[in-house]
């Protein structure tokens, strides 16, 4: 998918994939990480999600990345953020207390950037890629990311004949074999989520999943 797709997404405000409050799976296993104070989180293709507020005032400093301006500009206005902004190479960095978010493309991240993450949290970020991508996804994030990185990975999974993404569809059989070499990935949650999905039914999908998995680097 080129950086466009996204891009005009956000210019008609077709941000379905935007939830209007902290995510509740956030909420409820992220503590069972038991990351220490302080710890720097990776946030893939964050949009202006108020996950990056609540993580930021669990006090973990956020890293942030977002292919679209419009988005990380209407984060920070929405939040009452006055940003200090800087170039970094091939990035547009804004930065606010605890929170940096860093505009450009995800793939032309270094480690050197990260040499500090020690967590991940992922709920809209390889749900957005079509298959190809989310292994070059992973394959990325295995080059950034230190051993012994935690972290949390939010997928949802359906017929995808049922329905063109994205969302994608992840299987729990993907997971698998994308992460299995570099990470150990074990699902803490799944619920059923077709009957409050109401597009998802209109457009005919039959089964609807979501599952939450509990992540280790090794």
């Amino acid at each position: 998918m080129e950086p466009t797709f996204w891009q005009e997404r956000w210019a008609r405000n077709q941000i379905g994939f935007h939830l209007p409050e902290v995510n509740p799976y956030l909420q409820r296993h992220w503590p069972r990480l038991g990351l220490a104070d302080g710890a720097k989180v990776l946030v893939p293709l964050c949009g202006k999600s108020l996950d990056l507020m609540w993580l930021a005032s669990s006090g973990y400093r956020v890293l942030g990345v977002e292919l679209s301006e419009q988005a990380v500009e209407a984060f920070f206005s929405e939040q009452g953020l006055v940003p200090r902004i800087s170039r970094r190479g091939a990035f547009m960095v804004y930065q606010a207390d605890l929170i940096e978010v860093w505009c450009g493309d995800f793939f032309a991240l270094d480690a050197e950037a990260l040499a500090d993450c020690s967590a991940l949290y992922d709920r809209a970020a390889l749900i957005a890629l079509p298959p190809l991508m989310r292994a070059q996804y992973i394959g990325h994030l295995d080059g950034l990311l230190r051993p012994g990185c935690q972290g949390l990975l939010i997928t949802v999974d359906y017929d995808q004949a049922q329905k063109a993404g994205p969302p994608f569809a992840v299987t729990d059989d993907e997971v698998e074999v994308l992460l299995g070499s570099h990470w150990v990935a074990q699902v803490v949650e799944e619920q059923d989520i077709l009957g409050e999905s109401w597009k998802f039914v209109q457009d005919g999908v039959t089964r609807l999943e979501e599952r939450v998995y509990q992540l280790t680097k090794y």
